[in-house]
């Protein structure tokens, strides 16, 4: 099929390289001409494992990347993947959803039979609601007759994405009539057959609403044991060995166990307190998820009394050990390092940083007056006290290199640092 993809963030990228790898003609649109440029040079402009190999085999060939909207008239169907970030009142930014509608709308011919599928996160109601009439008004395009919406969330992780995508846990179609999933259908066949993958064919509300039950989901498992870590960490038991035995039981499985310091991201702080802003639009106060984000706010300030209790940190040097939300990503959106630096940097603190990819990255989205290091080393190097922030995998060969340290104070985020003799070691969740 001949596919168009409007943004070519994290998401838009992922899926049109992969719609490529399954055979489908794709063009990536993209308002940014360097990203557009990066994209005909047969490279990824995010980071992403296995993306610049995909890119590399089908730039030039199956997929093709253009700031010009008109190329998505000449597809069978465009998806929607750009940002939806957050209001400040945890509502969704729908201008840039809008945006790529209406220019989207002004291409469209009359009397086609183009399909538009929402592929960002959107709160029910968005896509008939905003994105059709969006469409509609800017092309005086007749939804039902001149072109068909749908929507199909996406479950991609940061740092997994391409597998995610390659090998889904379920397909999610959401439409409101028979061409539109039969449409739908022909877009992700090859997947399907390759992978097997259950198919779940709904309404527009029910996909949306499917993507912020999946990650509200998540997200309070992982505040639940954060909270069940903290009275563990009162009674001097090990939250690890209660997470073990609690995986054991297949109404709970193993994953999203690992108490720490909380979770972070792009999707999981945003998604939660979109839907929880939704919900009271909707008369609902929801208390769990309140409460999922109200531990999750807890842990950094949690971390940094356990500094406190080690050490004065006030004019002297602290090292934070990662910046990036979760390792194999140099995405720093909603990391937890940044409370966690704020706090120390309020405690006077002088604050030196290292992270194996998204020292960059956080340098350009945070302004904070921070020195970075090139490594754990350096940054451990007449340090007074260590934060692990991300688990990354070298954090947990890190051993010699705590003996450069002025006091060798190390508060554990993310359960992997190697306890030792001559080490003042604490974990947050656990003894």
């Amino acid at each position: 099929m001949h596919v168009s993809v409007i943004g070519s963030g994290y998401v838009g990228t992922t899926v049109a390289a992969c719609f490529a790898d399954l055979g489908h003609e794709v063009v990536a649109i993209d308002v940014d001409e360097e990203v557009v440029e990066t994209l005909s040079a047969g490279e990824s402009p995010v980071h992403e494992p296995g993306l610049d190999e995909l890119i590399g085999d089908h730039a030039g060939s199956r997929l093709r990347a253009t700031t010009d909207y008109e190329a998505a008239s000449e597809t069978d169907v465009t998806f929607l993947a750009l940002p939806t970030p957050a209001n400040e009142d945890g509502s969704n930014d729908l201008s840039y959803m809008a945006a790529g509608a209406r220019g989207l709308g002004e291409v469209l011919p009359e009397d086609g039979d183009h399909l538009v599928v929402v592929k960002s996160t959107v709160v029910p109601g968005t896509t008939e609601d905003v994105i059709a009439p969006a469409v509609a008004d800017a092309g005086g395009l007749t939804e039902g007759e001149d072109f068909r919406v749908a929507m199909n969330p996406e479950f991609l992780r940061m740092g997994t994405a391409v597998a995610d995508f390659q090998d889904p846990h379920k397909v999610v179609l959401g439409a409101t009539d028979g061409r539109a999933y039969e449409t739908l259908g022909e877009v992700f066949g090859p997947l399907v057959e390759e992978t097997g993958a259950p198919v779940v064919e709904t309404g527009l509300r029910e996909a949306e609403m499917i993507k912020y039950a999946n990650n509200a989901f998540l997200a309070s498992k992982v505040s639940l044991i954060n909270d069940i870590g903290n009275v563990c960490k009162e009674y001097d038991v090990d939250a690890y060995d209660i997470a073990d035995a609690l995986a054991l039981d297949d109404r709970i499985g193993g994953k999203f166990l690992r108490s720490g310091l909380g979770y972070g991201g792009s999707c999981f702080p945003k998604d939660v307190k979109a839907i929880i802003c939704a919900a009271k639009e909707a008369g609902y106060e929801p208390p769990l998820l309140e409460a999922t984000v109200e531990v999750n706010d807890l842990q950094p300030g949690r971390l940094l009394d356990l500094v406190d209790e080690h050490t004065d940190v006030d004019g002297r040097r602290v090292a934070v050990l990662g910046l990036s939300f979760k390792p194999g990503t140099g995405d720093v959106r909603g990391t937890r390092a940044l409370p966690v630096i704020e706090g120390l940097q309020a405690r006077g603190a002088d604050v030196v940083a290292y992270d194996p990819v998204a020292g960059e990255n956080f340098r350009e989205a945070y302004d904070v007056d921070v020195e970075y290091a090139d490594s754990a080393a350096e940054a451990l190097d007449g340090a007074v006290a260590a934060v692990v922030a991300t688990d990354w995998d070298e954090f947990e060969a890190l051993d010699g290199e705590f003996d450069r340290m002025a006091e060798r104070v190390v508060v554990d985020g993310r359960h992997v640092i190697t306890r030792r003799e001559g080490l003042t070691y604490e974990g947050l969740t656990w003894n």
